[in-house]
């Protein structure tokens, strides 16, 4: 009994000192947020690298004040709100298509999309400027969302949670003369809250930060995303460290606030969809 409480305590300690190596580089970014510029990397050999002395909201006014951040910040949930709000309807409905109705090659199409899995972005970005370029898509919203409203991850993750469900309740409603639309809306969402939370939040994860198709894809700053917005305020003279960090912390903030909103959905699909 004494050596599995033993265990166990080293278990916490082995958790508690990864989860600070994790956290410290969030601790000295939010830190420096708070501090003069001069104090930022002056006091990085010491505890208050991460706990200042005072509290000083100026670098957070500066970033206003030398860039059009609530532009970047509207472009980007713009964006992203598109995509998510988007790909939850289209994505739930191709993943039901495959889970539950009975149509020649779905096998084949089921297949291609687990082989878009394994497939990175990158490897397909030139050809998608290329495509695009030639339609005259660019510098706008819409080249910024279209391309990753369907998603193959999302699809499978929406697929693996209806292949749980219990069939009988989709065979209630249908004969109560209700039809494929209108099972999936008043049967399926009601039930699937957990895959739809979770799906939401690692979309909104995976293109929050998306750095390269915006920068192939836009020259105006009118519609750039924090991502570029942060990579040309870095090289803006003057240099400023702790403005820098105050743009990091608000650029990191939204997706703090989401995961931790949805966080117990987000848990329940993750433990539902059988992901580890």
């Amino acid at each position: 009994m004494h050596r599995k409480r033993l265990w166990i305590v080293l278990d916490y300690l082995l958790l508690s000192a990864a989860a600070l190596l994790f956290i410290a580089p969030v601790l000295f970014m939010v830190a420096g947020s708070l501090k003069p510029d001069a104090r930022v990397l002056s006091e990085m050999d010491s505890l208050r690298a991460v706990l200042p002395a005072q509290l000083d909201w100026q670098n957070y006014r500066d970033v206003f004040a030398r860039i059009p951040f609530g532009r970047y910040l509207w472009n980007s949930a713009l964006i992203n709100g598109l995509i998510v709000g988007l790909g939850l309807i289209v994505n739930a409905l191709a993943a039901y298509a495959l889970a539950r109705l009975q149509w020649r090659g779905r096998t084949l199409i089921l297949a291609g999309v687990l082989a878009l899995l394994i497939i990175p972005f990158e490897a397909i970005a030139v050809p998608l400027f290329y495509q695009l370029s030639a339609l005259g898509w660019r510098n706008d919203y819409l080249v910024q969302v279209f391309p990753f409203v369907a998603n193959p991850l999302a699809i499978y993750l929406f697929y693996s949670f209806f292949l749980g469900l219990p069939r009988e309740l989709e065979e209630a409603a249908r004969v109560d003369g209700a039809g494929i639309l209108r099972t999936f809306f008043a049967i399926v969402i009601p039930n699937a809250k957990p895959v739809f939370a979770t799906v939401a939040i690692v979309t909104f994860l995976l293109y929050w930060g998306m750095y390269l198709w915006p920068l192939l894809m836009t020259v105006d700053d009118g519609v750039r995303p924090l991502p570029l917005a942060i990579a040309t305020f870095y090289t803006l003279p003057p240099v400023q460290w702790g403005d820098i960090l105050a743009f990091g912390v608000m650029m990191v903030l939204p997706v703090l606030v989401i995961f931790i909103a949805f966080q117990p959905w987000f848990v329940r699909g993750v433990a539902t969809t059988g992901i580890k």
